[in-house]
């Protein structure tokens, strides 16, 4: 059972006291909460372009974050294809066959049209490497693989990925209110609070418990499966039904493994095996269970930083673990920690350690 699924006993609470900026803010009073949870119930979903009107410099700031651009049309973004299509060896499709581009930072799919859903192409282009390589999915490998016919053409991204690509994806009409990772997916329909701005009419993860903020995360970067699967005869691979606010666990269960052997989403110690787990590390560590948060260290809303850190890494880290906090290494210097000198690759603490 996930970790955010189990109540944090009595020596957890009383963990550290870490002075976080979600701390600083004035807890909503139990009207505000109200006034929160029943805006979000008869809100409808604007667009993050409404919020740039008030907040232009957090739009600003997210417009150039991956998660804002992952999925683009290339009609509006001729500059989102970033291969020659006619040099793929694998696959031979062209320009107008293309209704949407997914990555442009590790690799970058294609993706078709085919009546009111779409499929992606049997290629993909591999962004590190500059080389074209195939893309299907191998059997042995997702959970939901058996579920599926192997031809990508009869596998329809609307279960699989586009869940988490998107603002409010409806399994029904199969639309969505915003392509990629919008405002409204962290806070909610902003009808209401666009109408008539406070703190009671919009979701904040910064003022939720620990469990719930972290659950706005790893909603996404989390391998697992959705709790009421199937739905109207297909399984999908995102929480379907969630949204921020409510409990995750009441959606998704995160993946399972047997400790000691190597599956295809984990290493025989617990560890993430495959990509998208960030999550499934995360509850799993002293970290979260004494209410640290994703956003604790990251800046969904952009930083600069590739990782969207909200400081270097290592600052990060040594602000709560320096050699003269009560959460610091047991010993003198950090050279004495690390056995690597103080700067090198070696000595930082992400070589070692990860939340």
């Amino acid at each position: 059972m996930p970790a955010w699924g189990i109540p944090h006993d009595e020596a957890d609470q009383e963990g550290w006291k870490l002075v976080l900026f979600i701390r600083s803010l004035r807890p909503l009073s139990g009207r505000e909460r109200y006034q929160q949870e029943a805006a979000a119930q008869t809100a409808h979903y604007t667009g993050s372009l409404v919020c740039a009107k008030c907040h232009q410099e957090i739009y600003d700031r997210w417009k150039k974050t991956p998660m804002a651009n992952v999925v683009r049309d290339p009609r509006q973004h001729p500059d989102a294809i970033l291969p020659d299509l006619a040099s793929d060896p694998f696959a031979k499709f062209s320009l107008d066959q293309v209704a949407l581009v997914y990555g442009s930072i590790w690799k970058q799919r294609y993706f078709t049209r085919i009546g009111d859903d779409y499929y992606p192409e049997p290629a993909q282009w591999d962004v590190t490497r500059h080389v074209w390589r195939p893309y299907f999915v191998a059997k042995g490998t997702d959970w939901w693989e058996p579920f599926y016919p192997p031809d990508n053409m009869q596998r329809p991204t609307g279960p699989t990925c586009d869940g988490c690509h998107s603002v409010d994806y409806d399994i029904r009409t199969k639309q969505v209110a915003e392509w990629n990772v919008g405002c409204e997916r962290c806070h909610g329909p902003g009808s209401e609070h666009a109408a008539h701005p406070t703190r009671g009419n919009i979701i904040n993860p910064a003022q939720m418990d620990y469990v719930d903020a972290n659950d706005a995360c790893i909603q996404c970067h989390s391998q697992g499966r959705p709790v009421h699967n199937p739905m109207d005869g297909k399984y999908y691979d995102w929480p379907v039904g969630y949204r921020v606010g409510l409990h995750l666990r009441e959606f998704w269960r995160l993946e399972e493994h047997p400790l000691g052997q190597t599956t295809f989403t984990h290493f025989a110690d617990g560890t993430a095996h495959k990509n998208r787990m960030q999550g499934n590390d995360f509850v799993q560590s002293l970290m979260y269970r004494r209410g640290i948060t994703c956003f604790t260290c990251h800046d969904a809303h952009g930083t600069g930083n590739y990782a969207q850190l909200r400081k270097p890494a290592e600052q990060l880290c040594l602000d709560c673990h320096g050699p003269f906090s009560p959460n610091g290494p047991r010993t003198a210097t950090l050279e004495q920690h690390t056995h690597h000198k103080k700067g090198s690759t070696g000595s930082q603490c992400v070589a070692c350690h990860m939340p």
